[in-house]
């Protein structure tokens, strides 16, 4: 089971949805922090890294159409995840 596991779904403006992708793409583009938006004026805080697993799948079934877009990244430092790798292999 995750940690901590935020899921919000609701129906959106075109300009609303191009709103929250454009906090995250600007977060991407510059690095750093992002405030995404969730429900009533709530807002979810990230920390971006260097570097994302990336997936992107579309789906047709029908006359619907779902487009998932989904980053992946470790909260581990990086100095974290060396150190344990070299002391792994000792």
């Amino acid at each position: 089971m995750a940690d901590v596991k935020l899921e919000h779904k609701q129906s959106l403006s075109r300009e609303d949805a191009a709103v929250w992708l454009h906090a995250l793409s600007r977060a991407f583009t510059h690095g750093g922090d992002v405030e995404l938006p969730v429900g009533e004026g709530g807002k979810v805080g990230l920390h971006l890294p260097e570097r994302v697993e990336a997936e992107f799948e579309v789906e047709v079934d029908g006359d619907e159409i779902e487009v998932e877009v989904e980053f992946k990244w470790s909260t581990a430092r990086p100095e974290a995840e060396e150190e344990s790798s070299s002391t792994s292999g000792t």
